[in-house]
């Protein structure tokens, strides 16, 4: 009998919110992952039976947690974790892997970040629905990217409103307002030459303040927000086109091909020639 499935979400070209991975499992007595670091949020959700989850907490302390049945843990990138099954009533879950611009935004809403990785739901039918939809990526591997995409946000939004930590949003904040301009401001120039001081200005805020606050909103810098929209624009581009690789680099910010292949290999692994071949 199936004990297990997983699969890889097949594309890279969202930006706010995307899937990396799913799967389901029922793990065998004492089934251990990690120690092990991420580069996405994974959030498991527990179907049935017990474990232990060990978390490191932002300051390096460990902290050991007992869970069972409705509970739920996140995992956050670059967070070293280990989890393990009980001997005696392993556990059964399932997990989603995922990623976005607004991601740590909604966990957070969710109450959800590295200093508390527990979820609970607000009851049990909550938590059944929740681990449908959660289901539901496993059944439907199939599926469009755009339908998998659109079903994450639905699932982001089950968690939050059915979180019994759930963050209330105070009205939106001035300055949150702001960083939502700035993610527009930066997607619209991006093509061009666009410093972190411009995009600061425009919002008429502080440039240290904006950083810190655009990261506490997006998970990244001003930067590297940057360099993700013109990476993954260029990575789109050499997909379905079949224009000049130095006509890509400049529509997408990168006057000079030498810098762009330099930064698309160390972002995807591959230089712009060698990923076309691989993906178009």
């Amino acid at each position: 009998m199936k004990n297990h499935f997983h699969a890889i979400f097949p594309n890279d070209k969202f930006l706010d919110l995307r899937p990396y991975q799913y799967g389901w499992e029922a793990c065998a007595p004492l089934h251990s992952f990690g120690p092990f670091i991420r580069n996405h949020f994974l959030f498991h959700y527990i179907i049935d039976g017990y474990g232990t989850l060990y978390s490191h907490a932002v300051n390096g302390d460990i902290h050991e947690y007992r869970l069972g049945p409705n509970q739920g843990f996140l995992i956050c990138p670059g967070q070293i974790n280990l989890y393990t099954a009980d001997e005696e009533q392993p556990w059964e879950y399932v997990w989603l892997e995922f990623d976005g611009m607004r991601a740590k935004e909604f966990l957070l809403k969710a109450g959800l970040e590295q200093n508390q990785p527990i979820y609970q739901p607000g009851s049990m039918e909550q938590g059944n629905k929740l681990r449908d939809h959660m289901l539901y990526f496993t059944e439907n591997a199939a599926k469009s990217p755009l339908h998998l995409v659109g079903h994450l946000s639905l699932f982001l939004d089950e968690l939050i409103e059915f979180s019994a930590d759930r963050r209330k949003a105070d009205e939106k904040k001035g300055q949150d307002y702001y960083i939502h301009e700035a993610v527009v401001y930066i997607q619209q120039n991006y093509q061009r030459e666009l410093t972190v001081d411009e995009v600061a200005d425009f919002c008429k805020l502080n440039r240290n303040y904006f950083s810190r606050r655009f990261k506490e909103l997006t998970g990244s810098t001003p930067q590297e927000f940057l360099i993700k929209q013109r990476l993954t624009s260029a990575a789109e581009l050499l997909r379905i086109t079949d224009q000049p690789i130095k006509n890509i680099a400049d529509q997408c910010g990168y006057p000079n091909q030498l810098h762009f292949s330099q930064a698309f290999k160390k972002y995807y692994g591959l230089s712009p020639r060698e990923w076309r071949r691989q993906n178009s």
